[in-house]
């Protein structure tokens, strides 16, 4: 016998299917009748608006049925045999049938760790796929009671989740975060730069180097201690130095007046722990811990580590962690060694350590970590550690593909050891390479391993290569208003800042094919360089797929017409970053005088013409907000700025600047605090002269002068694009064409008309 009970459940005796919308239902099975209304490890809410749905029973068995979806399941143990769903879509000819156990081969997730993978590695699955579906299967989750304690399931079923979003790829994960929760909003401070190595610093060391860091102009938001900060040459009988808790007094003789200058320049702190010991008697926290779980001193026993213990957790946080807070440790790097095994059934130490880590943290301070991914679910425990990268071209080349598809499972804070941390050889391209993406990653920490010769400071490398590296960290701070704008949209909305082409391309096959392309926030495009330059170009180059309509280099603000797919190329320094016509950039204009958790009293507004858009940009200082938008409206040529929350958190100096991209202007507009500004007299150019880029290329280029000058010369004899190509291929094959005719391309469609 049936039952539709409430608004959205229908119920048998040993089934439950609950439908939250048109197109994600619920399937629980259970021998005994019981089934799981808690928060889990994967869903921490199912309070979904009411939704319509019919339910038909027979003698063939029961049928829901939604506007997206049609369940069709015959009594007993779910299986092959007795359920099934069919899609309402048109995606596919057939293959709109998804018939329980299938797999389902999705547009994937993300994984726990990219420890020791050079290159790529297999990923676990998502929530979405090209198929129309996917199924979460949380079956196997443990429980979260009401007062934020894990809690091993008490009985065995089988519970489902159904997406059937078809291609309404933002849809699904926008559902998916109301049901497993939401991103909380990073701090300020961890959008900037990170510093962070395998190092044996000493207190005057890194103080020196951060010193170093402002004296050539480059701004730091994060300063990591990684393992070295702690004792490690402990007594035999002890074991392991991994593991530590008490300050190395010789490195740090005064871990409070250290922390206080490192506060004094604007940075946080995080120290790195690797908690899979306990704490030990060689530790100066283990008086009170033992105290509090009556541990024999006499034996020396350690407070083993046992995150699902409430005891020990309590004294974990209360005896050792929360006074070197006290002494000024802003967060926690959980480098994680526990394994998979834990007492309480269900339940790993990973996850463990996240969840109550995290708990802490929100109550006491920042509310941030910093550890591995744990599974579904870990969106709620940012920031993720994607573990010890190898250094190589193939370790590059696999993260933007990487942090893009972790989208897919909602999990959108990545911070991936930027530079890599072992192995290797020392390549000062892949450096500056890797820096580049660092910048135009969801966080930028930069690291490196313990080998001398491999810091990643910029002043280790070549003039060229170091002014690089200090553009572009100058940049990340600049980025930084549209970052957290980003992040709160992230928390508000459910839009990861790394997105997958294919979320706003779902039908366009390149979207799926430019796997290492992506949309970073809502108004950029990014396409990184991930492969060595081609020496005697002395450029780099990637594949990119510009989608229709106009675009412009973010740099340059070189004019590209989409609907192409096409090789840029770049030079060592720079990174390709497309803006849509219309887009609109926040940028702080003093970057190197505003600390990360400030708000800048000088915007720099990067306005690129062609077309009409808005942008808001959300500020926050302690509990107020404020949320300044910008509108361009490109018909009436008008730039308008309005402020609405607690405006009082502004400096009574703000003041925007912008830049209108695009243009034949050049000159920049001013603006105190709000206002609307006129630009009559800004048009789109009917052409673009790209003369002196295909000059400078060939210049720089070391191939043949008498190779030059027949490029230039046939350059300069026609201004048709078809001869001009057609005179190109004659002459040059392979990169070398595709390294001119870039620009070609460029002039040949840009004969703007106004929009």
């Amino acid at each position: 016998m049936t039952e539709k009970l409430g608004c959205n459940e229908v119920r048998g005796e040993q089934y439950r299917f609950t439908i939250l919308t048109d197109h994600l239902i619920r399937m629980e099975y259970s021998a005994t009748g019981e089934f799981v209304d808690n928060a889990t490890q994967a869903v921490v809410n199912r309070d979904f608006p009411a939704t319509k749905f019919e339910v038909q029973e027979n003698q063939d068995g029961l049928e829901i049925i939604t506007a997206g979806l049609h369940l069709y399941y015959t009594d007993g143990e779910f299986s092959p045999d007795n359920l099934f769903i069919d899609v309402k879509s048109n995606l596919t000819d057939y293959g709109n049938r998804w018939v329980y156990g299938d797999h389902v081969e999705t547009l994937k997730g993300t994984t726990q760790t990219l420890d020791g993978v050079d290159g790529s590695t297999e990923l676990q699955e998502g929530i979405i796929s090209r198929a129309g579906f996917a199924v979460l299967d949380d079956s196997d989750s443990f429980t979260i009671l009401e007062n934020g304690e894990l809690e091993s399931k008490k009985f065995q079923s089988s519970d489902l989740y159904f997406f059937a979003y078809q291609h309404d790829y933002q849809q699904a994960l926008s559902d998916f975060y109301h049901l497993s929760g939401q991103v909380p909003i990073l701090p300020r401070f961890a959008l900037g730069n990170w510093w962070s190595r395998f190092w044996q610093y000493s207190e005057t060391s890194y103080v020196e180097l951060l010193d170093q860091f402002k004296a050539v102009q480059i701004p730091l938001a994060v300063g990591v201690l990684d393992m070295d900060w702690h004792i490690r040459d402990i007594p035999k009988r002890f074991g392991s130095g991994w593991t530590g808790y008490s300050w190395n007094k010789d490195l740090f003789p005064k871990p409070e007046q250290f922390l206080q200058q490192l506060h004094q320049r604007g940075l946080k702190v995080t120290l790195n722990v690797h908690p899979a010991a306990g704490i030990r008697a060689c530790e100066d926290a283990y008086p009170a811990i033992s105290s509090r779980l009556k541990l024999n001193v006499s034996l020396e026993e350690p407070a083993v580590f046992d995150f699902n213990n409430t005891d020990f957790r309590k004294g974990y946080f209360a005896d050792v962690h929360h006074p070197l807070e006290e002494q000024g440790v802003d967060f926690w790097w959980l480098d994680w060694q526990q394994g998979n095994q834990s007492k309480s059934q269900g339940i790993p130490p990973l996850w463990a350590l996240n969840h109550y880590h995290f708990l802490d943290s929100s109550k006491r301070g920042t509310g941030l970590i910093l550890s591995r991914y744990a599974g579904i679910g870990s969106q709620r425990y940012p920031i993720g550690f994607s573990g010890d990268s190898i250094v190589s071209w193939a370790s590059l080349a696999f993260q933007p593909y990487f942090t893009a598809t972790a989208s897919n499972v909602g999990y959108s804070w990545w911070s991936h050891d930027i530079g890599g941390h072992m192995e290797g050889v020392y390549d000062e391209e892949l450096s500056l390479r890797w820096l580049q993406l660092g910048v135009f990653s969801p966080i930028n920490r930069l690291h490196s391993g313990a080998s001398s010769f491999s810091g990643k400071e910029p002043w280790n490398y070549s003039l060229p290569i170091a002014n690089g590296m200090k553009t572009m960290l100058q940049l990340r701070h600049a980025l930084i208003p549209y970052l957290y704008t980003m992040s709160v949209r992230n928390h508000e909305k459910g839009v990861p800042l790394v997105q997958p082409l294919y979320y706003q391309h779902p039908e366009a096959d390149e979207a799926y094919i430019q796997k290492n392309e992506y949309y970073f926030g809502s108004q950029l495009l990014v396409a990184p360089i991930t492969t060595k330059s081609n020496a005697s170009l002395k450029m780099g180059s990637t594949l990119v797929w510009l989608p229709a309509g106009q675009w412009f280099d973010f740099f340059t603000g070189t004019p590209y017409q989409g609907d192409t797919t096409l090789k840029v190329f770049r030079a060592i320094t720079e990174i390709p970053v497309f803006a849509r016509a219309g887009a609109i950039v926040p940028l702080d204009a003093n970057p190197l005088q505003t600390k990360a958790d400030e708000l800048p009293t000088k915007l720099h507004w990067k306005i690129f013409a062609g077309a009409s858009n808005s942008f808001t940009l959300v500020e926050t200082l302690g509990e107020k907000t404020v949320r300044t938008q910008v509108q361009l409206d490109w018909k009436q040529k008008t730039l308008t700025v309005t402020n609405d929350g607690a405006t009082e958190i502004l400096s009574v100096e703000r003041e925007h600047q912008f830049e209108i991209i695009g243009t034949s202007l050049s000159e920049t507009l001013s603006m105190k605090q709000t206002g609307t500004l006129s630009l009559t007299d800004y048009m789109l150019p009917n052409t673009v002269n790209i003369a002196p880029q295909y000059f400078d290329r060939l210049r720089q280029a070391e191939i043949p002068y008498a190779l030059k000058e027949t490029c230039w010369a046939h350059f300069q004899q026609t201004n048709d694009y078809a001869k001009r190509i057609n005179a190109l291929r004659q002459i040059v094959t392979g990169e070398q064409f595709d390294w001119l005719a870039e620009l070609l391309y460029v002039e040949s469609v840009n004969e703007k008309e106004e929009i």
